[in-house]
Order: C-alpha cells, then structure tokens, then sequence
C-alpha cells in the first residue's frame, strides 16, 4: 500500500496529495493533481504559502451554502491566483434558515452505524447532486494545476468525488479504500478542529470519536453499487453527460506525466 502524501499544515489536519497511488496498467497517479483535504478556513500564511508551492491553481469546496454563511469566507479567497469551484453534495442546499445545518453525521442512530449507512450517504451525493458531483471531477480535469477537494472533514463528500475520480484514472479498489481509510490517522485531530467551530459543534456534541472513523468497507460497497446500477464509474458519469472525451481529459490529467 501507498504511504499517505501528508501535507502538514497549521490550520488543516487532512489534507493530502493522492499522487503515488499506483493504478492497475502499471502506472501511478501523478502528485500535484489531485489534493484532499478537510475544512481549509484557518489556515496560516505559511499554509497558504505550502499550498502555492504544492502547485495548487483550484479549490472545490464540497460544502453547503450553509456552511458557507456560517463559517464565512476562508483566507485562500483573498489569493488571487487561485479559481474557487462551490459545488455542494446536498441536495436541499437552497435552505436559508440558518441552524439547518445538516452534516453526514448528523442524526444517526445506533444500529445504522456501519458502512452500509455510510455507502447509502454516499450513494445520495450521486442520486442527488449529479451535477456537483460531475462538476467537481470536471475542474479537477481542466485544472492547469494541483486541485484541492475539500468539505468539513475530509471524509465522506470529499472521499466520494476522489473515490470515483480515482475509479476513472484506473486505481484498484483495495487501493481507492487505503487512501479513503487513511484518514483514520488524523480523526481525532479532523474532530477536535471541527468541534471548536461554532457551525459544527452541535453536530459533533455527545457522538463519541467511533463514529467518524472511515469504515473499510465503505468504498468497496459504493464502487459495487454503481457497478450494478451503471455498469461503471466511467459509465455513471456517460450518463450525467460526459463523453469520452471527457473521461479520457480526466484520466489523462491524473496518471500522464506533464
């Protein structure tokens, strides 16, 4: 398995370069393509500086228009070299009252908490944001540069869009979960950020650290039911309105060398 591509920042505890992970033909993706991350509003100067040097030209924010209201605009929206995609995952994202927040963890009770509740969650970002869904994986194809995707923690929208990216560029299963599971390492940390922050922290109260932990069999279900529905990722996405094209555009940012 591939060592996680950690990038270690101040005000962010998992954001990573999945370059390096090896596809099936032989290949690997190429580092400063695709980076994954959790909530990106407090990060440093440093940071900020980190991230330029990582080659980042474009940030996907996977978070609501909610989280957006509450949290406010981050630091990276002052750096004028960098182009910032909104494409929210939930479907009732027109919401205007502002405690409705609604979070992947949010409401859960004790016999749903297993990768079949999570796959289902999952599942629901593709039913019902194709759009966002197809629109994040599109600027991760055109982008000049390194692409950050990112929501709360990290985890579930994040883990969905480069699940399937990942998927298009040819990776394994067993190597598309590694990177998913991966965030086991920073959990305590990604929940004891997103605790601190007002928007968050009614979600996260009295839910112990467990139910954040990336269940490994998560990704191999969500792959396998839109293998049954679809046929294939790449298929799934012929059907939101990609050509061949496009796949080959995204499959090519990923793995060929510049």
């Amino acid at each position: 398995m591939t060592t996680p591509a950690w990038i270690d920042l101040d005000g962010a505890a998992n954001m990573r370069d999945v370059g390096g992970i090896p596809t099936e033909d032989g290949g690997q993706v190429q580092p400063g393509r695709l980076l994954r991350s959790d909530n990106l509003q407090e990060l440093s100067p440093k940071d900020i500086t980190t991230l330029l040097a990582h080659g980042v030209s474009d940030i996907v924010d996977l978070r609501s228009q909610v989280e957006l209201r509450l949290t406010g605009p981050g630091p990276l929206t002052r750096v004028t070299s960098l182009t910032h995609h909104h494409h929210s995952l939930f479907a009732d994202d027109d919401v205007a009252v502002e405690d409705a927040l609604v979070l992947p963890w949010h409401d859960r009770v004790e016999e749903e908490r297993d990768a079949n509740h999570w796959t289902s969650h999952y599942l629901g970002y593709l039913a019902e944001r194709p759009d966002s869904v197809s629109g994040a994986l599109d600027v991760v194809a055109r982008s000049e540069g390194a692409t950050v995707v990112h929501c709360a923690a990290g985890k579930d929208r994040t883990g969905t869009v480069v699940a399937l990216a990942l998927s298009v560029a040819g990776v394994s299963d067993e190597d598309i979960t590694a990177d998913y599971v991966a965030t086991t390492e920073r959990i305590e940390r990604i929940v004891e950020r997103l605790a601190a922050v007002p928007a968050y922290a009614d979600n996260l109260r009295g839910r112990p650290l467990s139910d954040h932990v990336p269940d490994p069999e998560t990704i191999p279900r969500l792959l396998e039911a839109v293998r049954r529905t679809a046929g294939s990722v790449p298929e799934w996405l012929h059907g939101v309105g990609w050509s061949d094209d496009d796949l080959e555009r995204l499959r090519r940012r990923l793995v060929e060398p510049d």
